[in-house]
């Protein structure tokens, strides 16, 4: 067994363990333990702050409107991203790349920026309100700002780019001659995405679609930004229980259980995945 390839991962491996294995540990560690209002911190071993989570409403509405936030972010990703992406491919030069960075442009600012312009735009005195009205189309300003849909709107804008560049990753290793076969065999082009070319897509999509669950469940700045002090998701829950509570343990102990929650759904979709990825490769094979 040759030993380069391990000891040129070690360093990597070294540091992925120290930058987030470790202070993971400890924050697990930190979960475990008690706490006082008056002492602080108490370092003796139960399961108490599971079981206020687990026990109170309060708390499993945060889990369920993150959960819910994040899929309905993941399926509105979907569905923008995966025209987008197909549209994309069929552009020439050098207009695929103008719009390709025109897509990706969101990633190149601060998300504190981005939500922050969200917020503005979305005022009862901002840009969506003031067309609205203008148009006639609504009598007065709705709110978007503080809500469950401004959230996820700040969430989307963020995401989209996540979900194309996967999409796109696996749309430029198929073969565009596929298509134009089903299309000389009489197939529409909506029989012919639906049967040829969506199913070729799924390992790109599901693996998008795992960033995006995944970022959009752990995401802080744009629910504390859109969603205010009150419509608190687990990442906004846990950063209050640390720095306004003290209640550290508490937060630590949200903290694992959306760990936990992420690791559950990403390995579930990486599984089905991965048999996406076998069941096309022994299709191509016995083609």
């Amino acid at each position: 067994m040759r030993k380069e390839p391990y000891v040129l991962l070690t360093p990597a491996l070294l540091l992925f363990c120290g930058m987030l294995i470790i202070p993971m540990l400890l924050v697990a560690m930190l979960s475990f333990y008690a706490f006082n209002g008056t002492t602080g911190i108490i370092p003796d071993f139960s399961f108490g702050n599971y079981i206020t989570i687990f026990s109170d409403p309060y708390y499993g509405e945060i889990f369920l409107r993150t959960a819910g936030m994040a899929l309905l972010v993941t399926i509105i990703c979907l569905i923008l991203g995966i025209p987008e992406t197909l549209i994309l491919a069929r552009m020439r030069a050098p207009w695929r790349g103008i719009f390709l960075v025109m897509v990706l442009g969101p990633l190149l600012i601060s998300v504190v920026v981005r939500t922050l312009g969200w917020s503005i735009l979305m005022g009862r005195q901002g840009l969506i309100n003031d067309t609205l009205l203008l148009l006639g189309l609504i009598d007065s300003p709705i709110r978007l700002t503080f809500t469950f849909t401004g959230m996820v709107i700040g969430l989307v804008h963020v995401m989209v780019p996540f979900m194309i560049i996967s999409i796109w990753a696996t749309l430029r290793k198929l073969d565009p001659t596929v298509e134009y076969a089903g299309r000389s065999l009489g197939g529409s082009p909506l029989t012919v995405f639906r049967r040829v070319i969506f199913p070729q897509l799924m390992p790109g999509i599901l693996s998008g679609s795992i960033i995006v669950f995944a970022l959009s469940a752990s995401a802080f700045a744009t629910p504390a930004i859109l969603g205010g002090r009150r419509l608190k998701v687990v990442a906004t829950a846990a950063y209050d229980e640390f720095l306004n509570s003290l209640n550290w343990p508490l937060g630590a102990a949200i903290v694992i259980l959306l760990l936990i929650a992420n690791i559950i759904v990403i390995m579930g979709l990486n599984r089905y995945t991965e048999r996406k990825y076998r069941t096309i490769f022994a299709a191509g094979e016995n083609e």
